[in-house]
């Protein structure tokens, strides 16, 4: 019987995130709390500008899109905001957050270490590019695995593919 296997990956859904965009710009757009403020959420190249008046706004406009995020299935995780002050720059204040997408080697190795020390004996890891692929002969080890990593605490959003 041939080893049963899936990959291991951190990728968003580029149009999931974009709709999330939107709808946190039409609600800020609309509420009564962010009128007159110059609310504002958008794209900036490959990353995700927001700007008002305060910094408090600014962080409230966050909070929207954080919530329009995990309604659409969007880990937080993914959502890197740095230290969440924004800065002034003239009368606005602007906060800038980018996507985190792929595991980068720290991450990869932070993977499959886990898997080592927790996993079931009998499992094999293997780092390719941007993916750790996990093979086992059962597919038990391999959902056991899918738990240990679902239950760990790590600092990056992880998507189980091409489970077979």
């Amino acid at each position: 019987m041939a080893d049963s296997s899936f990959d291991i990956v951190s990728k968003v859904d580029r149009q999931e995130v974009d709709n999330a965009l939107n709808q946190a710009g039409k609600e800020i757009s609309q509420r009564y709390d962010f009128k007159n403020v110059g609310a504002s959420i958008a794209w900036s190249g490959e990353s995700i500008v927001i700007v008002a008046n305060s910094s408090e706004r600014v962080l409230a406009a966050l909070d929207v899109f954080e919530i329009k995020l995990i309604k659409r299935g969007i880990s937080l995780k993914a959502l890197d905001v740095g230290e969440r002050e924004p800065k002034p720059s003239g009368k606005e204040y602007r906060l800038a957050a980018t996507l985190k997408e792929g595991l980068a080697g720290e991450s990869a190795k932070k993977v499959t270490k886990i898997i080592r020390e927790e996993g079931p004996k009998g499992v094999k890891t293997q780092i390719t590019g941007d993916e750790v692929r996990v093979t086992s002969k059962s597919r038990d080890q391999l959902q056991e695995v899918m738990a240990i990593l679902k239950g760990s605490d790590l600092d990056f959003a992880l998507q189980f593919t091409n489970y077979r």
